[in-house]
């Protein structure tokens, strides 16, 4: 891989109740357990972060494939869930991820078409791919 940006950054503090900071300071958030796991909730989590990293970067993969093909991507969006739970065999802990996907200005052949090579380009779903579930759900296309 040739490298074309490297973010940096710092979890300090007690790992999911503590601070994690950007090298250039632009994130900056309080961690915190959620309430679901016993926590306060008053911080963001791992969690989080990951859903938002992965619905933007989605997105953007999305956005680039569509002008290659020149779609109408008016009014597209991703929204993504994660899920942390127990592994099977009680060993450790494991996520699994959902994507929604809107894509009103399409229809539902040009918004598979598009999503399946999105999958391709994101660097996240790269990352994921035979890691961990990844379900894609497109919610919206027209009529």
């Amino acid at each position: 891989m040739k490298t074309l940006y490297t973010a940096e950054a710092l979890a300090s503090g007690e790992g999911r109740d503590g601070t994690a900071v950007t090298k250039d300071g632009k994130l900056n958030v309080a961690l915190a357990s959620p309430v679901e796991l016993g926590g306060s909730g008053e911080g963001t989590n791992p969690e989080q972060l990951f859903a938002a990293g992965y619905a933007a970067c989605f997105h953007s993969a999305l956005r680039l494939v569509g002008r290659q093909h020149h779609a109408d991507l008016t009014d597209s969006a991703v929204a993504a869930k994660i899920h942390l739970g127990a592994l099977a065999d009680g060993a450790g802990y494991g996520i699994a991820a959902e994507l929604e996907i809107a894509l009103p200005a399409v229809d539902r052949a040009t918004a598979e078409a598009l999503v399946a090579k999105a999958h391709e380009v994101c660097p996240y779903s790269n990352a994921t791919r035979g890691n961990i579930t990844v379900d894609i759900n497109i919610m919206e296309v027209a009529a």
